[in-house]
């Protein structure tokens, strides 16, 4: 067995673990020691030459070269991380599962007087009031220790080592826990064999004793029905209801029988709904609690990639119109949302490459690791390849994603700011959903008609000068490499631009376009109607169309 401490600076790391491995004849991994020996130079010399990157791309290094776990029951190696060690997610992947995992925990206040005591230089601690850096560096890492099981790292070694001691027996599977955080719009949990614990978690939190799964026929089918018994297992009730697959479930018809299968089973107030499937049943799911009762907790267990990264978090539900998609909704903020990247290995490989779409747009936003991740392993993960989820490329971009939405949407709830707040998640949505309200809501994928909205976006950027042509470029190269939004559109450009009519982001008659800077976004309501006829005739025709600048629709729309 393996043990790998993690935690704060000064939270005695590596006397815990020498200690440990001493009393168990097991090795001892110092991985900060590891990294000194093979730059061979101290940790404050690499900060100094290779700025704080270069010492991450060292730690990865050498988390790398641990290898696999060790599966046999004793314990045979102790490995001692630094502080920030599991801020990257490859880290976690690599350090939290199937190894025991120890948070050593302590107060800022007597970490910060252990480092004043202490002779090991600490690059990010360098020239600050040690308790409030502390305390800072605990707020923003709390979520990439919680995950792991939290121990007093103040208390005196000896009892520190027993505690430890006393969890050594206990199971340690293939799944892990990556991230866990309480937010203000709910408890964020990702992992890889999770989601049974997660929602356990969430129902203890909420004191439930019963709880309805709302599901699908293929996702009850492949999860909800296990999640279902292992809720049984732990003493909870459960009652199911199933709602259409896809978006047939997203209709006021649906939501009504739905609602009348609550009143039969008697739902009451405490009774929370566990949403288990894509993103369309999780925004019909969310909707009936949000207005069952007027309100009832719900708790989110996307099954489907798009969900993982963007559906499921943010509290929107919604059902759609022949009007218009999400039309008639509510904000209903989850108890919780359990992602489980497990639950992804079976989706077919076309609903994988259609969320990488809504991944594009995060990236879009400024994310240049995710843009850089998607480059490089994007076609894999698109493909299914059991490579993209063995070396936690997967995971990285659920987490990348689902967290950045999450501090968006902290800052900005209700979507009432402008290019700095929630808006920003819109773009490339405004022909995305006029694509998807034109087509019915059929035939095509969320995340493929997302593609399509995002190439039209930062041609439109670039025509207008806001976004640099570079960078509509990548954009554009990175979803021909992904296979999105190139093929030529069964639709009239007409017959989209009438649909953004009825655009949720539509003020005083006029569309708010959010456009893409490169680093961030715009939002403009001074759109020349050429320009987006000249956009939306481009993604009808194909990636082989003109982009919109070199057209003269678009040229002589400028200045309007």
């Amino acid at each position: 067995m393996d043990l790998v401490l993690v935690g704060l600076p000064g939270t005695g790391k590596t006397a815990v673990g020498r200690r440990l491995a001493r009393r168990h004849g097991a090795a001892f991994v110092d991985l900060d020691s590891t990294i000194e020996a093979a730059a061979g130079r101290p940790i404050p010399a690499i900060f100094a030459e290779e700025g704080e990157a270069g010492f991450r791309a060292r730690e990865r290094e050498a988390v790398g070269a641990l290898g696999p776990p060790d599966p046999s029951p004793t314990l045979s190696r102790v490995i001692a991380t630094g502080g920030g060690t599991p801020l990257d997610p490859r880290n976690r992947w690599a350090l939290y599962r199937g190894r025991l995992a120890v948070w050593l925990d302590g107060p800022p206040g007597i970490l910060a007087t252990r480092l004043r005591r202490s002779p090991v230089s600490r690059p990010l601690l360098a020239g600050l009031d040690p308790e409030a850096a502390i305390a800072a560096l605990a707020a923003a890492r709390e979520r990439v220790y919680a995950p792991a099981l939290r121990v007093n790292g103040v208390a005196p070694l000896g009892q520190v080592v027993a505690t430890v001691e006393r969890h050594l027996d206990d199971a340690v599977g293939p799944g892990g826990g990556l991230l866990r955080a309480r937010t203000p719009i709910g408890t964020l949990e990702i992992g890889d064999g999770v989601a049974a614990a997660g929602i356990a978690r969430a129902l203890g939190s909420l004191e439930a004793r019963r709880a309805i799964v709302v599901s699908e026929p293929k996702a009850w089918s492949v999860a909800g029905e296990a999640l279902a018994a292992d809720l049984a297992r732990d003493g909870v009730a459960v009652e199911t209801v199933l709602l259409p697959r896809g978006e047939p479930a997203k209709t006021l018809r649906v939501i009504e029988r739905a609602a009348r299968d609550l009143a039969r089973l008697r739902a009451e107030r405490r009774d929370p709904i566990v949403a288990v499937g894509g993103g369309a049943l999780g925004d019909a799911a969310g909707f009936l609690a949000a207005t069952w009762l007027r309100g009832v907790p719900v708790v989110h267990v996307p099954t489907t990639l798009v969900a993982q990264i963007d559906s499921s978090i943010g509290g929107k539900t919604a059902v759609d119109l022949p009007e218009g998609k999400n039309l008639v909704g509510a904000f209903h903020q989850p108890a919780a949302i359990v992602a489980d990247v497990a639950a992804l290995r079976t989706l077919p490989s076309r609903h994988l490459r259609a969320a990488l779409g809504e991944a594009v747009k995060m990236g879009a936003l400024g994310d240049e690791r995710l843009l850089e991740l998607l480059e490089i392993g994007g076609r894999a993960i698109a493909a299914g390849d059991g490579a993209a989820f063995a070396s936690g490329a997967v995971a990285e971009v659920v987490e990348r994603c689902a967290w950045a939405k999450v501090e968006v949407v902290v800052a900005d709830e209700r979507e009432h700011g402008e290019a700095g707040g929630r808006i920003a998640l819109n773009l490339g949505h405004s022909l995305a959903h006029a694509i998807e309200t034109v087509a019915a809501y059929r035939g095509i994928l969320h995340g493929e008609a997302v593609a399509y909205g995002l190439r039209a976006a930062v041609r439109i950027g670039a025509e207008l000068g806001v976004t640099p042509q570079a960078h509509a470029e990548r954009i554009e190269s990175l979803l021909d490499g992904l296979g999105l939004g190139a093929r030529p559109l069964a639709a009239r450009p007409e017959a989209l631009v009438a649909a953004l009519a009825v655009d949720k982001k539509t003020a005083g008659g006029r569309l708010r376009w959010v456009l893409s800077t490169g680093s961030g976004v715009v939002v403009r309501s001074d759109v020349p109607d050429a320009l987006v006829a000249a956009a939306a005739a481009g993604i009808v025709a194909g990636r082989s169309a003109a982009p919109v600048g070199g057209t003269g629709a678009a040229r002589a729309g400028r200045g309007r």
